[in-house]
């Protein structure tokens, strides 16, 4: 039987990048806590995400790296992974993130940890559900950050065979023989390049026309030549009809709209070792009952807010992936940052016109801020852009790592910076140098007399811009939407 509700200043539901420095800070400030999580504190970052893979891409880099070291005059013997002990490594520092969350939780005591599940009953009423209890609880101000898990597309017999996700693929600590990707965008490709340099054949099987779909179809294409020239098999515009299993392989039946690349034939089936869908996300709503919160959702049943991070009943925001839109920690962060200030300001900050950078961390790193050149059309701007390979920039020839590009797109009426893509070594600590072009509102003129190091990479921007400085101004309808 439920007992009287035990009240709160605030719960907060899931313990993720936002949830859990939220609930640290206002517990600083003397508010008492509920915090609910069902599993780990510190989300899909510490847990599935930033953490363990990249962890474990830094060893597949390193394997790569051993085998082109004939190409810098090293001479090495044959590379053998072990994958058992990468995932040993992966594992201790994940266990270390995980037990500093559990100290900075510990270390409050006005934050009760409940481990459970959570549930509305009411706009201002959670009811936790733990393995051997169940607890009602009551404040005035409740945050969401639930984050999100993996969409499991609705293919004929895919249910019957033991795919992988982006959690369990972690856990292998055997080589797939043949892995077989379905989607080709963040998970898929990384995944994919990673166990490629494990040593595992790799398809990646993308129903648009394009990786990275949102993406500009240059810096696509350059990012799959990187991924081919590794040896792995790209499909494009290809569907999936059927999946089974075969005497411990999985098979796919795939069908494409260019039969050229599927050897031929437009219906084809694909035989692998074992199956990752990297297909999408979808929020982790199921089991909260918003409705009887009257917290509304929109497409996909993703939590609507406004710029304020505040859902449709007050006192009741959503932060971080549960609200859709790019699914990053940095940015799951910085709801934090936004509902939090505002909790104790008159002065609201909001998410109207936060710049957001990201990166894919394939090799070379793709970093991205801002809009691409195809949303710029879209959105009506007269633009100019600027584009130089990797093999124009003097240090990148230097490390022999010369794929890749760079790219940035002008408004030509401002001479601000729209956006910027780079695909390079280290092109996601690069991005963030253009970044600061557009938080600053600077025209890019600024970078084109700029004097950079020799030799650094750089160095690159100021050929970048040189190319911006010739480029002409396009302008012209809305461009569709190819992917």
């Amino acid at each position: 039987m439920v007992q009287s509700p035990t009240a709160y200043d605030a719960i907060i539901i899931g313990a993720g990048q936002a949830g859990g420095p939220l609930a640290h800070n206002l517990a600083d400030r003397g508010w008492k806590v509920a915090l609910i999580e069902r599993q780990h504190l510190g989300g899909s970052c510490i847990n599935y995400g930033c953490t363990p893979t990249k962890k474990m891409i830094a060893s597949a880099r390193t394997a790569e790296t051993a085998r082109r070291a004939g190409q810098y005059g090293v001479h090495t013997g044959p590379v053998q992974v072990d994958l058992a002990a990468v995932v040993a490594m992966k594992d201790e520092l994940v266990a270390s993130f995980r037990a500093g969350q559990e100290e900075r939780v510990r270390s409050r005591p006005n934050i009760t940890l409940y481990r459970g599940e959570g549930s509305f009953v009411g706009p201002h009423q959670v009811r936790v559900h733990g393995r051997d209890f169940e607890e009602d609880l009551t404040a005035g101000h409740i945050f969401i950050n639930t984050g999100s898990g993996p969409k499991v597309p609705d293919i004929p017999g895919l249910q019957s065979v033991p795919y992988l996700t982006n959690h369990t693929i972690l856990d292998l600590t055997e080589l797939p023989r043949h892995l077989l990707i379905l989607g080709g965008s963040y998970i898929g490709l990384e995944f994919g390049q990673m166990f490629r340099r494990f040593g595992s054949q790799v398809t990646i099987i993308e129903k648009h026309r394009q990786l990275m779909r949102k993406e500009d179809p240059d810096v696509s294409e350059a990012l799959r030549q990187v991924l081919e020239a590794e040896g792995i098999r790209v499909l494009l515009d290809t569907g999936v009809e059927s999946v089974r299993s075969d005497d411990g392989a999985v098979r796919i039946a795939i069908r494409s709209h260019h039969s050229k690349q599927t050897d031929g034939s437009q219906r084809q089936e694909l035989e692998g070792s074992h199956l990752l869908v990297a297909a999408g996300r979808q929020p982790n709503t199921h089991s909260l009952n918003l409705e009887a919160a009257g917290v509304h959702t929109g497409k996909g049943g993703w939590i609507t807010v406004n710029e304020y991070l505040e859902t449709s009943t007050p006192g009741i925001y959503a932060l971080g992936d549960v609200k859709g839109g790019p699914a990053f920690t940095h940015i799951s962060y910085n709801d934090f940052q936004i509902v939090y200030h505002n909790l104790f300001h008159d002065e609201k900050k909001s998410t109207r016109e936060r710049i957001i950078p990201y990166a894919l961390y394939t090799d070379p790193e793709l970093g991205r801020v801002g809009l691409t050149e195809k949303q710029a059309l879209q959105q009506g701007y007269r633009i100019r852009v600027g584009k130089i390979p990797m093999s124009h920039v003097a240090r990148a020839i230097e490390n022999n790592r010369t794929q890749g590009l760079m790219k940035v797109v002008v408004d030509a009426d401002s001479e601000c910076l729209l956006g910027a893509a780079v695909l390079s070594e280290n092109g996601g600590e690069l991005v963030h140098s253009l970044m600061t072009l557009m938080m600053a509102r600077a025209p890019w003129t600024l970078y084109h007399g700029a004097v950079f190091i020799h030799p650094t990479l750089s160095e690159g921007f100021f050929s970048l811009m040189d190319q911006v400085a010739r480029a002409e101004v396009i302008s012209g309808p809305p461009q569709a939407d190819t992917g």
